[in-house]
């Protein structure tokens, strides 16, 4: 998948966004360790801390998928500020990531910031933690 390819599905992806409360549409795209790629918007919920994020999306369709680990993720949202992941997500990514797993925050001109998981996570709890020897 180009660039111009993932910039295409995230202004698509976005205008499927179901966000009739915040009026605030986000859209992700993962590329997984194989090559697959797969997609998620937000979708809100009038019981507001029951909607999903949109690297949520992504990351279920990823594993329904058949794969375990982003390779690198982007993230577009609404407007001129950088749509970093929310904390949850960020611990979420965490999970099928590693720590030099690229995070890519998009507008509609294309990255306007780039990432590593251990950028947007230091020193985060993940599946490492919890091994046994």
């Amino acid at each position: 998948m180009t660039k111009d390819d993932i910039l295409s599905t995230l202004t698509e992806t976005m205008k499927r966004a179901y966000a009739p409360y915040s009026k605030f549409h986000v859209a992700s795209v993962i590329l997984s360790k194989s090559g697959k790629s797969y997609s998620g918007c937000n979708v809100e919920n009038a019981a507001y801390p029951l909607g999903t994020c949109a690297e949520a999306g992504a990351i279920a369709s990823m594993v329904q998928g058949g794969d375990r680990e982003i390779n690198e993720i982007y993230v577009m949202g609404s407007g001129d500020a950088l749509v970093t992941p929310c904390g949850g997500c960020r611990q979420k990514i965490r999970e099928f990531a590693t720590q030099q797993t690229r995070i890519h925050v998009c507008g509609p001109e294309g990255i306007r910031k780039s990432y590593t998981m251990d950028d947007l996570l230091p020193d985060s709890f993940g599946p490492h933690n919890l091994t046994h020897d």
